[in-house]
Order: C-alpha cells, then sequence, then structure tokens
C-alpha cells in the first residue's frame, strides 16, 4: 500500500490549481496515478480503496466513488485498471478522480460483510456503523487527504451496489452532492431480487453458492458458483425436490444468508430490518435512479427508492430513467436491442450521453442544475424516449381489462355474464411446472422478461385471454394491478400473471441481429407473444407478507396485487393478451399447494390442484391498467 507520504508531493503546487479541468485522455496508466489506501472507519476497521488521480497538475478535480461488493479488481499499485472499467463507456476524457472501495467485510477490506446491511437508526456510540456511517467517513477522509479534489463528490453504484449508494444518501456528508443508485437493491423480501410477493427466486441459490460463503480472510480472489453440471436448469432443480433438499445437499447449513432465508419465511423483522426504503428521509444530494423495464433482479428496488425520495424529500432533486434494458445493460453496449425484440435506435448511448454525464458533470464540475426531466423513460412497443413531469404521469387513467368467456378478453364488463358461477380451470401439478422460458437455463435469464410466450399459451395449466385486433394505439404507463376470483382444491396456491403483447400474423418487424433470442437474426415476428409484464402472487400471502393464510378448498377468493410499472404502446393491429398460470419455473420455486413451510415441506406435501379464475358479473376477474390518453 502507498503511505500517506506520497500524498504529500502530489500536494505541492495544488493552492493554485484552476476551479475547471482539462479533458483527459482514455488511457488510465498515462493519465492517472493510482494509490492504494485502508481508509478507517469510526470503529477503526480499515476499507481498501483504489484511487486514480488526473496526473494534469494545473486543475482541482470532483471525486466519482463507486462502492463495492464484487471487487475492485486490478489490485496492487502499478495494476491499473482500464478506464472503461472504472466509469462507464463514453466517459472517456471527463475530468474526475476515480475511486473505487471494497465494502466492509469484502476482498480486502477489513470487518465482516453482513448482507443488506441494517441500517442503524440512531448512532450513539464509534461503534453503530452501516453503509451510511462507513460512505460518510470515506468521503470525510478522501476530501481531506486527496490532492486537487474540488471538493465535491458523486456516487453511484450498479445492483447490490447501487444499494450502497441508496444508503450512502442516507445523512450523507455534505461533499456529496450526486448520487446515482442504479438497478439498487431496496427490500429482499418485498421484491428485489430474492423474492416476488412472497414467493422465492429460486436462483439466489446459485448466487448465494459464491457470494454467501462467509469470506475466511482478505484476498483477491472472487468465489466460484456451484457447477450445476447441466444447461438444464428446470430439470436440474426438479430433480432436488423440495426446496430443504439443496441445503442438505450442497450448503450443509455452511452458508448463514441462506440458512437465515429458509428460517424466516415471512416478512418478519430479519427482512424488515433489511429494508432501506424506510430511511430514505431527508435526501441532500441530487438523485438519478436507473433501471431497464426488463431488469430481472431490481426494477422493483429502482422504481421503490424514486418513490421514497420523492415522497420524503419534496425539495431534492429527483429523477427516475428507466431504458428497455436488461439488469446492467445501460453501462456497456449500445441497446439497440433485447433477444428478438430491436429498440430502433443506441438506447444506451444516448442514455450515457446525455442523461447520465450530464447529471454529474453539472453537479460536479460546478455547471448547476443539468436540466433533465423528472421522469426520462423509454416507451416500448413505440420504440422512443418520453419525458414526464411525475411518475406514473397525472394523465393516465385507469381503466380495466375484464376476462370473457371463450378466451376473451376486453375493456367493456360481459354483459352476459350473470351465471355466479362462472369461470375457467385447470389443473396445476407441481411436478410438471410450467417453465419460465423456452431454452435451457439455470437461472433467470437476462432477457427472459421480453421472451415470446407462445410455448406457455400452447400448455393445458395455462388459461390465455386476448383482445380482438385493437383499432388504434394503445398505450399504458404506470403498475399494472391484477383483481382476479379464484378458487383452489388444494390449501395453497401461486397466481402467475403475465400480460403479453401479441404481434399480428402480417408484422413488418423481424427479430434483432443479435441473435440473442429464439428466433434466428431477421426471421419475422409474426406472431410473437411478447411478454410486457409478467409477476406472482403466493397466494397465501394475498392479505400480507407478514401472516400467511391458507386458502378454503373450492371457495372463490379475491386477490389483488401490483405488478411493476410499464411504459408501452400495443400498435394498432397488435392484440393484447393475458395468461394465468400457477407456476413459473424454476424462476419461481414450486409450491406444494398444501398450506405448509414451503422451506421444510416434505415430497408428500406436493399435490395437484384444480384450479379456477371466475369471470362472471358477481365474480369478475380483470386488470386495471392506466391508460395515456
Amino acid at each position: 500500500m502507498n503511505s500517506l507520504a506520497l500524498w504529500a508531493a502530489l500536494l505541492c503546487g495544488s493552492a493554485e490549481a484552476q476551479t475547471v479541468p482539462h479533458a483527459l485522455s482514455p488511457d488510465s496508466e498515462t493519465n492517472f496515478e493510482k494509490f492504494e489506501f485502508q481508509i478507517p472507519m469510526r470503529d477503526g476497521i480499515r476499507l481498501y480503496t483504489a484511487v486514480y488521480v488526473p496526473k494534469e497538475a494545473s486543475a482541482r478535480y470532483p471525486i466519482l466513488l463507486y462502492r463495492t461488493r464484487y471487487g475492485v479488481g486490478h489490485y496492487g499499485a502499478n495494476d491499473y485498471a482500464p478506464l472503461r472499467d472504472l466509469a462507464w463507456p463514453g466517459f472517456t476524457g471527463r475530468p474526475y478522480i476515480l475511486v473505487w472501495q471494497d465494502v466492509r467485510g469484502s476482498f480486502l477490506s477489513e470487518g465482516k460483510f453482513v448482507d443488506m446491511t441494517p441500517h442503524v437508526v440512531r448512532k450513539r456510540g464509534p461503534n453503530d456503523v452501516d453503509q451510511s456511517t462507513d460512505t460518510y467517513d470515506t468521503i470525510d477522509w478522501l476530501v481531506a487527504n486527496v490532492p486537487r479534489n474540488n471538493g465535491r463528490v458523486g456516487l453511484w453504484g450498479i445492483s447490490y451496489d447501487g444499494f450502497f449508494t441508496a444508503a450512502g444518501m442516507i445523512d450523507a456528508h455534505p461533499a456529496l452532492v450526486a448520487a446515482s443508485p442504479q438497478a439498487p437493491q431496496a427490500d429482499w423480501f418485498g421484491g428485489d431480487d430474492l423474492h416476488l410477493h412472497g414467493a422465492l427466486v429460486l436462483d439466489g441459490f446459485e448466487y448465494f453458492s459464491a457470494w454467501g460463503r462467509p469470506r475466511r480472510e482478505p484476498t483477491t480472489e472472487p468465489p466460484r458458483p456451484i457447477d450445476f453440471g447441466t444447461r438444464d436448469g428446470y430439470q436440474f432443480y426438479l430433480r432436488i425436490g423440495p426446496i430443504a433438499n439443496l441445503d442438505e445437499r450442497y450448503f450443509k447449513d455452511e452458508v448463514p444468508i441462506w440458512s437465515a432465508l429458509m428460517a424466516h419465511g415471512t416478512y418478519d423483522a430479519f427482512w424488515k430490518e433489511r429494508n432501506i426504503l424506510p430511511h430514505l428521509v431527508d435526501i441532500r444530494p441530487g438523485v438519478l435512479t436507473v433501471s431497464g423495464w426488463f431488469d430481472a433482479n431490481n426494477l422493483y428496488g429502482a422504481l421503490k427508492v424514486y418513490r421514497a425520495v420523492e415522497r420524503s424529500s419534496p425539495g431534492t432533486t429527483n429523477t427516475l430513467v428507466i431504458g428497455p434494458w436488461s439488469h446492467g445493460q445501460w453501462r456497456t453496449g449500445s441497446g439497440e436491442s433485447l433477444g428478438d425484440v430491436g429498440f430502433g435506435s443506441a438506447t444506451a448511448e444516448l442514455y450515457r450521453n446525455d442523461i447520465l454525464r450530464p447529471f454529474f458533470d453539472s453537479r460536479l464540475l460546478g455547471d448547476g442544475e443539468p436540466g433533465l426531466p423528472e421522469a426520462y423513460v423509454f416507451e416500448t412497443g413505440a420504440n422512443r424516449w418520453r419525458t414526464f413531469d411525475h411518475w406514473p404521469p397525472d394523465s393516465a387513467s385507469a381503466r380495466s381489462l375484464y376476462l370473457r368467456e371463450g378466451g376473451a378478453l376486453s375493456f367493456e364488463h360481459s354483459t352476459s355474464g350473470t351465471v355466479p358461477e362462472g369461470f375457467d380451470e385447470y389443473v396445476s401439478d407441481p411436478g410438471k411446472p410450467v417453465p419460465f422460458i423456452e431454452r435451457l437455463a439455470t437461472d433467470r435469464t437476462h432477457d427472459y422478461m421480453i421472451q415470446d410466450q407462445r410455448f406457455a399459451a400452447r400448455r393445458p395449466d395455462v388459461l390465455v385471454y386476448e383482445t380482438e385486433p385493437l383499432p388504434a394505439d394503445l398505450t399504458i404507463a404506470g403498475p399494472i394491478r391484477p383483481s382476479l376470483w379464484v378458487s383452489t382444491t388444494g390449501t395453497d396456491s401461486d397466481w402467475v400473471v403475465k400480460l403479453i403483447d401479441v404481434y399480428p400474423d402480417d408484422a413488418p418487424e423481424t427479430a434483432a441481429s443479435t441473435g440473442t433470442g429464439l428466433l434466428r437474426p431477421g426471421d419475422s415476428m409474426a406472431g410473437y407473444q411478447q411478454l410486457v409484464r409478467g409477476d406472482v402472487l403466493r397466494g397465501k400471502f394475498r392479505d400480507s407478507l407478514e401472516k400467511a393464510e391458507p386458502f378454503v378448498p373450492g371457495e372463490p377468493t379475491r386477490i389483488r396485487f401490483e405488478m411493476l410499472d410499464v411504459l408501452h404502446t400495443f400498435r394498432k393491429g397488435h392484440r393484447i393478451m393475458v395468461q394465468i398460470q400457477s407456476s413459473w419455473f424454476p424462476l419461481i420455486d414450486r409450491n406444494p399447494q398444501t398450506f405448509v413451510d414451503i422451506y421444510h415441506a416434505t415430497e408428500a406435501d406436493f399435490r395437484k390442484a384444480t384450479q379456477r379464475v371466475y369471470r362472471s358479473a358477481n365474480a369478475d376477474s380483470f386488470l386495471e391498467v392506466n391508460v395515456l390518453p
């Protein structure tokens, strides 16, 4: 590690530095000097920090800080990370001091790593530490010790690192003037990464097989995930049987966070104290929250962080950006397509050049406010960027899409639904769950949220409802709220709802040129059933995530939940489709369909069940959507 004496040499002459820096070329080793430090926190724990200082000594530079769970990389004072790894494409030449830090308990930082570190509300002593205090102490050290800094700091991070950014905005250091939480984790039980309305997202097993094992000592080597021995995650998890077998066969109680997850099957104190949202109060830095409509991990966190800041900190500049991207896709690449679906332009490049860069430059280089709208969001279907003064837009009006007899879907309520027992039904078999994608995968794929759903529509355990071809474009904006009357012959059930855009048989579109979908690049998109939004409710949590309740077999029951936001145009000639099913495997773990603690269920608990969705006048089922004029 470099000593503080090295900084003293750099400090010479800095008092006469200019305020506005010159642009820099992209070669980090040629244009930056790298230093490594263990920065002390208030409780004595030291955090490894790599600092890249521009060699040009005639200017003052702002600091751009990234705090990470996943390793700074390029360890060693003479091992320089490429500039593209230190920031993002399009950042090349920006005059910043670039700082990366291993968070507490990760890689070369001291201390113990705690997943979704609980926020300490009342800090009464030096040992009351959390991600907020670690961020504050880091910034305090940086502005006091890094030469030629201009006293302004920007903070950013993606995914888990987005959580550290959101936490770092709380009780922020005065020098922190701009923060960009991107796909931030916010609430692991509420809807981020691990759970969807109480249902377990199964690829948490693969993630924790690497990142859940305690670090024995400081290291520069990342952990390795489990080797499935197959690309067929569907068969792998099906052969595992009950979820408890994963720990017995693989983890053997050696992964504390997985053991805790299995022990806390409801939204109890363990999960609540890991929810950062209630603490996002009186946020002072300008905030730019970013995610993608097809972010399978943390779109929930981005929407909830934005709304929490908007609600609690009305005087704060608070901008929401959502593009047509999968998890983290906005950082690199062009963003021209995802899977088979093209978006007509380089959406990620526009974001980096016209949104992200102005946000940081304006606040860190002293140019003032960036002039961004409240919400800068991409309208899928129409393939265009839109700006709004509020999100969701105030101009949208609520309308209901009713499930009708014969698989019809309509904005008009049924006029013939006087039969009290009008319903559609299917048999849900936990031994043959509905797959969430058609191709092989061991985890949630980056593009599953936009994939063709024709494979599911053909199954007898999936209900399908669709409109007639639309006479004009129809744009929906904001959350989607299913309200269904259902029954099951079991005592528990999952209810999966999917909103789908069905392309016409004469669709002029062809599959995207990237070739990452199931179609070949250039193939016709005729009849394509593009997933717009899908979500699941674990039925026993229909009234509360805190308290599970069984179904009464055969008794019609109203279930309501909120799916995540969209901004999507169903174009003229397209159809709107809704699919309903009771499994989504192995994206979601299997529900035994009996009222048990699923994490400790046995083979005997898994049973077939007959599921009904009612659509009569006395028991109407519909999806509420917000339609833009």
